[in-house]
């Protein structure tokens, strides 16, 4: 495997600040849930055709019968998380959502053991638990909080386990094809189920206001193109699991910006929770970096 010209760390760091914002457009929407999803990967799509229809195209004669099952099957799991999470985002807080929504390892630990067969330390299981329980800790005390906000909390929790589906589907894919050509793949077979979906449940898709439709652009250029698109690139590079604990950063930023811009106060559950869950992270990246470490040595010598 060729070296990356960017750092995939770094890269994946930046795909984390970019999705923080993604909860804030969704909340500023007025639209339902399946359109917010709809739009903001069908806009995706429209800015990434003039790219593939240039660049890549030719490369959609290469893909298997086996690749465009995944790459579809993958498009469908990942419309069906943006539904259920924005829809959670009507019923908890930002700061909630996004730490449930982002417990992937939980997920991604059983999932790359049973399809990679990647080989899980008594650390990472330890960090995996302490995630766990952070996030009990958030539930608690929304439940506390009203009944409704733990309805949100497990709608954020399902839409988790589909966005880890999405990346471990990708994560085989995204050995055989470019980056442009699966990304564009999965964000049209996600539109097309996303308007399937809203036409279904009678979710209009137009008239809206102007300012809606500037949250639909932003949500497809930022969290979407730069964001998710960040990480489908580094998942020719890291594993599944690097990235889901990765993006466990994701609330930090999230809850920043609901405070100043939602006026979204962090409770203490949801401090002291989400203070467990990146304990988990930082403890699983230590882990993993030694692990690269150790595995580089032993191929030097």
């Amino acid at each position: 495997m060729e070296e990356p010209k960017i750092n995939p760390y770094a890269a994946l760091a930046v795909g984390v600040i970019a999705v923080s914002a993604s909860a804030i457009f969704v909340k500023l929407s007025t639209a339902p849930s399946g359109v917010i999803a709809f739009y903001r990967l069908f806009f995706s799509v429209l800015f990434m055709l003039p790219l593939f229809l240039t660049k890549h195209v030719s490369e959609l004669r290469l893909i298997t019968k086996k690749d465009w099952l995944f790459s579809a099957i993958a498009g469908i799991l990942l419309a069906f998380h943006f539904i259920l999470w924005f829809e959670s985002l009507n019923y908890t807080s930002v700061a909630s959502s996004t730490v449930l929504v982002t417990l992937q390892p939980l997920f991604a630990f059983v999932g790359t053991y049973i399809f990679f067969k990647e080989k899980l330390s008594s650390t990472a299981i330890i960090s995996g638990i302490i995630a766990v329980a952070g996030s009990v800790v958030i539930s608690w005390g929304d439940f506390q909080i009203s009944g409704t906000a733990l309805i949100g909390d497990a709608l954020a929790l399902i839409a988790c386990a589909l966005v880890t589906a999405y990346l471990l589907l990708g994560q085989d894919v995204r050995k055989r094809l470019s980056l442009i050509t699966y990304t564009f793949v999965v964000y049209f077979m996600s539109s097309v189920t996303l308007l399937i979906y809203t036409l279904a449940v009678n979710q209009p898709l137009f008239p809206y206001p102007s300012k809606d439709w500037i949250y639909f652009i932003l949500l497809a250029l930022i969290p979407t193109l730069l964001g998710h698109t960040l990480f489908n690139w580094s998942l020719k590079w890291l594993s599944t699991s690097s990235i889901s604990m990765a993006i466990l950063f994701e609330p930090v930023g999230a809850a920043i910006l609901a405070y100043f811009l939602l006026d979204e106060f962090v409770i203490w559950t949801q401090l002291v929770g989400g203070g467990i869950v990146i304990g988990g992270i930082l403890l699983f990246v230590i882990d993993e970096r030694k692990r690269l470490k150790l595995n580089n040595s032993v191929k030097e010598q």
